[in-house]
């Protein structure tokens, strides 16, 4: 027979669930407000005390409400609140299965999709799924059968607030780890998030994207063109994550096309600039837009990422002289719509005349003594003291590196015309790119 503290608790219980039972909508709001500040961060045996072994019995009202309203987003950020206490409250496993039995993963990821439910409302529904992948990989397997990956990208690019979408990232960077059956469909739901109209989603996928690629091992062929495509932002933390991401591509297979794509964005297509001609014409205010032209932020960013990827690592600045990039580099330090693509362009070329002595001769040649003194005495700066006839010259440039290090005859006996006697660091390097040639000869 039950104690008079245990029927005094029961009753209690009885009373509190009566009340809920009976209540309207501002009576249960309430409730929910005062059960939310008296036990916040309580274990479930804590829980369990305060409901007198009962507080599955308040869980179960809590989801029926939940499933039953959801849709009109009413007290659904303090329902969702609420049923969050029991489920981070330590040794929670029984509520956790309780509310994953009723369908609670489908409810959390509808209420994504839901146009008329309040951003706030929505960033609870996140929490509580990375409470329930945190969980363990089958919970995690289990958001993604019901088609989680899909929602919760989708609800990343649509969101507005920068902090539900930091949220949303945790979540996703929860998914890819410890989930093998399903990292390789949080990868790709990663790809497809880069064509994103939101700046935001794009920076938090391309870093989310990065710890993916390391745990995928392999890549998706689609990765280059949507990473390449994603340097037409104007928004420099979105550029740089992806040339952080591409810094880490070039150790995949994708390398070779990777490298490739980014000489070619350095020559934009005629047809895509073209279409400044006759507004430039007809109106001169066209002339402030072309800097955001985003063709031209493209071939900025690209001339940025050559140079980030070729300081430091010779074999990246070998196989881009092959993809004659150093005569790309000088047609974009021409483009004189788009001051960042001429300093950016300057700035890596520079390196490539200061590492090696036979772009230097080709450079000088190509440029004439006082356009290339110019550029050696300051190449970040050389756009504002070049004439248009001298961006004509460069833009024009014929420069044909690769030929001159193909050829057959090059010796260690004349190599020194074009490394000079002291660089035998370069001369080694070049030896090697020599035999490397032969070999593939």
């Amino acid at each position: 027979m039950a104690s008079m503290k245990e029927q005094a608790a029961i009753s209690r219980l009885l009373s509190f669930l009566q009340d809920w039972d009976n209540a309207g909508k501002v009576t249960r709001s309430h409730i929910l407000k005062n059960f939310i500040e008296s036990n916040r961060g309580k274990t479930a045996p804590e829980l369990e005390q305060e409901f007198s072994q009962g507080a599955s019995l308040f869980l179960v009202r809590l989801t029926t409400w939940l499933r039953l309203t959801y849709m009109t987003g009413l007290c659904l950020e303090k329902i969702l609140k609420s049923i969050g206490i029991f489920l981070s409250a330590v040794s929670s496993n029984r509520y956790l299965i309780e509310f994953l039995e009723v369908g609670g993963v489908l409810t959390l990821l509808e209420i994504l999709g839901l146009e008329k439910i309040k951003e706030e409302d929505k960033k609870e529904s996140i929490k509580l799924l990375q409470v329930i992948a945190n969980c363990g990989r089958k919970y995690k397997e289990l958001i993604c059968e019901s088609y989680g990956v899909r929602s919760i990208a989708e609800f990343l690019a649509k969101s507005k607030s920068e902090e539900t979408q930091e949220e949303v990232q945790v979540l996703l960077d929860s998914l890819v780890h410890g989930n093998p059956k399903y990292q390789n469909q949080v990868y790709k739901g990663l790809i497809a998030l880069l064509p994103s109209a939101s700046p935001k989603a794009q920076q938090l996928s391309l870093q989310t994207l990065r710890t993916a690629q390391s745990i995928m091992g392999a890549t998706h062929p689609s990765i280059v063109a949507c990473v390449l495509n994603v340097l037409r932002t104007m928004h420099l933390e979105v550029q740089y994550e992806a040339i952080e991401l591409i810094k880490d591509l070039v150790n995949y297979d994708v390398c070779t096309a990777l490298l490739k794509g980014l000489v070619a964005l350095l020559i934009p297509p005629v047809k895509e600039t073209s279409k400044l001609q006759p507004k430039i014409l007809s109106d001169s205010t066209v002339l402030q837009l072309t800097a955001h032209l985003p063709v031209f932020l493209q071939q900025a960013a690209a001339a940025k990422a050559i140079g980030v990827l070729v300081r430091g690592n010779n074999s990246l600045a070998e196989e881009m002289l092959h993809l004659r990039v150093v005569h790309s580099l000088m047609a974009a330090m021409g483009n004189t719509d788009h001051s960042n693509s001429q300093r950016q362009a300057s700035l890596t070329l520079e390196y490539f005349v200061q590492m090696f002595p036979v772009v230097e001769e080709h450079v000088r040649k190509s440029m004439g003594e006082e356009l290339y003194k110019l550029f050696r005495s300051n190449a970040e700066d050389l756009y504002m003291k070049i004439d248009s006839i001298q961006a004509d010259i460069l833009a024009a440039n014929e420069v044909n590196v690769t030929r001159a290090l193909n050829l057959g005859g090059l010796s260690n006996s004349n190599m020194g015309f074009y490394l000079g006697p002291r660089d035998q660091e370069k001369r080694a390097y070049i030896t090697h790119f020599q035999e490397d040639v032969k070999g593939k000869e």
